[in-house]
């Protein structure tokens, strides 16, 4: 790609003789920068059990957007989500977080219908102009997946940030859920993961992963109508919590177990390389921490093995509870609790 507006894709230029790189503006990097789930889930443990005979889903399994019923066969979603560049090319860091904000939708089976963005931006430090690009990105995705990205709001803040709240509209017998799942189900992935490992990479020396780029800019819209097509009910998405970490959530919100198969889970290109030289995230060991206690692992399954399934992972695909024609199958559900790997 050339240049838009004066910035230039890859390693972005505040002049012709200043070299700016977006990611070294930011602590994190993408949905790594999340605050860690134990954490999170503390902080808002008293908020749960809103009253409301309409609310479909609300705060208390932590599901990827609330759902209101205002109609029979009617339900609006709702979501927010920013983050911090995750890569240094400002139309691509739109583009990424656009998807991922609109990922929330598709996950819960809906379609969005409107979108506000939500920016903080160091205005004394990065040209205005590089903002304009990570806006351009955001409205291009918008583009692609039909949904009008309207106005929005911004401050002026030490660290750039960039995302969408996001409405969405789907049908109340058809939402996919993170409580709905059952066992004795196949356990679907729809992108392979490790996009995190190479975005710390990419972080740390600046290097351009295209095949990274391309998983986190591609919506999960297809396979979403798939998921809801083949009479799925329980799905989420795969993002800074990581595969075991959001794998966790859903057993536990529906009172089950699984069992994942390591070897078929699959890998961005790069990624095991990433690994294996030591790019892992606070993050990505911070999942791992957390969900360590409900892990049980056969012979042969190493550290690194579960570091990469809890990889901390921006704009990832939908991890479905139930099989999906044309996306692998990395595990099954089972009766009990906790997640055994394999």
């Amino acid at each position: 790609m050339g240049d838009r507006n004066g910035a230039s894709v890859g390693r972005v230029t505040v002049s012709s003789e200043t070299p700016v790189r977006l990611t070294g503006y930011a602590h994190g990097g993408g949905c790594a920068c999340k605050i860690p789930p134990g954490e999170l889930e503390q902080a808002v443990a008293g908020l749960t059990g809103q009253a409301g005979d309409d609310i479909i889903v609300g705060l208390d399994d932590g599901d990827d957007a609330a759902a209101v019923r205002i109609r029979d066969d009617l339900a609006v979603l709702s979501t927010a989500d920013f983050f911090t560049p995750v890569v240094d090319d400002p139309f691509e860091w739109g583009r990424i977080a656009a998807a991922n904000a609109l990922s929330d939708i598709y996950a819960m089976g809906g379609t969005p219908v409107v979108a506000i963005n939500l920016v903080g931006w160091p205005r004394g430090v990065l040209p205005m102009e590089l903002m304009t690009e990570v806006l351009r990105g955001g409205l291009a995705i918008g583009a692609e997946a039909g949904c009008p990205v309207i106005g929005g709001h911004t401050i002026d803040d030490p660290e750039p940030k960039y995302g969408m709240a996001v409405t969405g509209v789907a049908t109340p017998e058809k939402l996919l859920r993170n409580d709905a799942a059952e066992p004795g189900r196949p356990i679907t992935l729809t992108k392979p993961i490790g996009v995190g490992l190479l975005n710390n990479r990419h972080k740390q020396t600046g290097e351009v992963f295209d095949e990274a780029i391309a998983l986190m800019t591609t919506l999960n819209r297809d396979a979403s109508t798939a998921a809801v097509d083949a009479g799925v009910r329980a799905a989420t998405d795969v993002t800074g919590f990581g595969l075991l970490g959001h794998l966790h959530k859903m057993c536990r919100a529906s009172g089950i177990g699984a069992v994942l198969d390591r070897s078929a889970v699959p890998a961005v290109g790069g990624a095991r390389e990433a690994l294996r030289d030591g790019y892992v995230s606070g993050g990505t060991r911070r999942n791992l921490d957390w969900v360590r206690p409900h892990l049980s692992t056969d012979d042969g399954v190493s550290e690194d093995d579960l570091l990469f399934l809890a990889d901390a992972q921006t704009s990832g695909g939908l991890l479905v509870i139930g099989e999906v024609p044309g996306y692998p199958v990395i595990g099954e559900t089972v009766a009990g609790s906790g997640i055994r790997v394999r």
